[in-house]
């Protein structure tokens, strides 16, 4: 938290436009998968310790999907995103094509189009991040936890995933054009030390 704590708003600024970038590709990746015109607010991007996750999501516990990937390539660590549950049904309609309403509950062909949602957006912001580092950055397959938010984003949870006990913390809310409908969504991007070290020095030099 040292480390963050000496970043200027300037240096702030870089991780906030990367993170502007990914969630512009990713409204185009999923505009071109759903076939509904998407839209995105400038997403909130905070710095936050491990154990702080949970109230960034709700002020309670809420029912979510989270899809997890790991970070490999040049940076290695862990992505989580995480959607509340009747967002997540509403993104699995939309990837079905679908009517609101359709699914009510997460079976199979929902948790796979979920998961493919994810992959989408998750390697969005992934490929921004590739860019701005001038790296190569690979997601492995995505994994599903469908459960209340607190047992998803608990630091027990987390800190056994990755080897850094800070997260960069992305709140994006997405707009179907035709019906102004919000969906809203969270990036987590939980480097290893290593790879939180080199984000930094990069910030450093832009």
């Amino acid at each position: 938290m040292d480390e963050l704590r000496k970043l200027n708003p300037r240096q702030l600024d870089a991780l906030r436009e990367v993170a502007n970038i990914g969630a512009g590709h990713a409204a185009t990746a999923l505009s071109q998968m759903t076939g509904h015109t998407i839209m995105i607010s400038v997403p909130r991007l905070v710095v936050s310790a491990v154990d702080q996750i949970p109230n960034h999501v709700s002020d309670g516990e809420e029912p979510v999907a989270a899809v997890l990937l790991r970070m490999m390539g040049d940076l290695t660590g862990l992505t989580l995103l995480v959607l509340p549950r009747a967002t997540a049904l509403r993104v699995a309609e939309m990837m079905a094509h679908k009517p609101e309403g359709t699914y009510t509950t997460v079976g199979a062909f929902e948790q796979s189009a979920i998961k493919e949602a994810g992959n989408i957006l998750s390697s969005a912001y992934l490929n921004a991040l590739a860019e701005f580092m001038g790296m190569i950055l690979l997601p492995s397959p995505p994994q599903l936890e469908v459960d209340m938010s607190d047992a998803i984003l608990s630091s027990t949870y987390l800190e056994s995933s990755h080897g850094s006990d800070l997260a960069f913390v992305i709140e994006s809310e997405f707009f179907l054009k035709e019906r102004n409908e919000p969906l809203r969504g969270f990036f987590f991007l939980l480097p290893d030390e290593a790879s939180l070290d080199q984000i930094l020095k990069a910030v450093r030099l832009g």
